[in-house]
């Protein structure tokens, strides 16, 4: 019994999110926001083709990279926060260093249709992402090589992300499909979902690579298991019929479920009761992308072409 109080007061209370600041910098919709895995750094990826690096202690505005020739999808940090990678609709994805001389160091050329989603793996010696053109490409991030080309899905790829040791690859598509792939060999380990409907809109392990958190255009969030290929949690509440709109795990205080919603809020679920906890208002637009600070209570949101902003809300 008194084992049993104790690991019950051990988990924190929720404590509600307020708005603490708006980023207002991108011309277009911000379709990407991401803390660096350090915690030092916020990078947003936009439509009006730039990438901003904002200090995540007083959200300034850091630097600026510009050099894609069209709208930004994704961005993706480097284990060691140092560089970022970029998905663009200009095909192809950029590496740039996120620190002085914030230059762009390789461009990955080799998808023919839009570059949508990109990550690193825990290693960051390899990228993976997922284009319109159907496939992902796993790249060499020293050489800027393309070591592999998966024909992964029959419609666009809308999401890939690797495990916490790096040896698999989840992606995501609007054929309906959740694949796991060996990140070495290329080769499909297991079809975790199979529906024609509805569209698999965003993939990502947890933090323990155990469980995969899948978003699909049924305004649904379901958290699998890897190992079993059962589902164990459903999130609904937020609206997700139309975009593919990021969710994500929220660890600093108790295990939550955040993600965006086509009504314009934040929403954040109690990841074991699958609980509403609490609806961000504020943004006048779609929320397009979530991300939540490594070591703080904070979370950063993205608006779309009706908002254009980032908001911080923090505890």
């Amino acid at each position: 019994m008194a084992t049993g109080a104790a690991s019950q007061q051990q988990l924190p209370p929720y404590r509600g999110y307020r708005h603490l600041k708006t980023l207002a910098a991108h011309e277009r919709a911000v379709s990407c926001v991401k803390f660096s895995n350090d915690g030092t750094l916020l990078a947003s990826a936009s439509l009006d083709k730039t990438l901003i690096i904002w200090s995540a202690s007083n959200f300034s505005l850091v630097h600026r990279l510009a050099g894609h020739s069209d709208g930004i999808s994704d961005l993706a940090w480097s284990s060691d926060s140092h560089y970022i990678c970029s998905a663009s609709d200009d095909c192809t994805l950029r590496i740039w260093d996120a620190r002085s001389p914030f230059e762009c160091l390789k461009v990955l050329r080799g998808h023919s249709d839009f570059v949508f989603c990109v990550n690193f793996n825990p290693q960051s010696n390899l990228i993976v992402s997922g284009s319109f053109d159907e496939t992902i490409r796993i790249w060499e991030v020293k050489t800027g090589r393309c070591l592999r080309t998966i024909k992964a899905h029959d419609m666009p790829v809308t999401s890939v992300y690797f495990n916490r040791d790096g040896s698999l690859i989840v992606s995501g598509s609007h054929d309906g499909t959740c694949k796991i792939w060996d990140a070495n060999e290329g080769a499909c380990l297991k079809t975790l979902i199979n529906d024609k409907d509805p569209a698999v809109s965003f993939v990502k392990f947890s933090p323990n690579g155990k469980f995969i958190l899948v978003a699909t255009l049924d305004s649904t969030i379901k958290l699998w298991n890897y190992a079993t290929g059962k589902f164990l949690k459903m999130y609904q509440g937020h609206t997700n019929k139309v975009y593919c709109i990021t969710s994500t795990f929220s660890v600093t205080n108790g295990k939550y479920i955040v993600s965006g919603s086509e009504d314009k809020c934040v929403y954040i679920w109690d990841l074991q009761q699958k609980t509403l906890m609490q609806r961000l208002e504020g943004h006048t637009d779609t929320v397009i992308s979530v991300t939540c600070h490594p070591l703080e209570n904070k979370i950063a949101s993205a608006g779309l072409d009706g908002d254009r902003t980032i908001r911080i809300w923090a505890q």
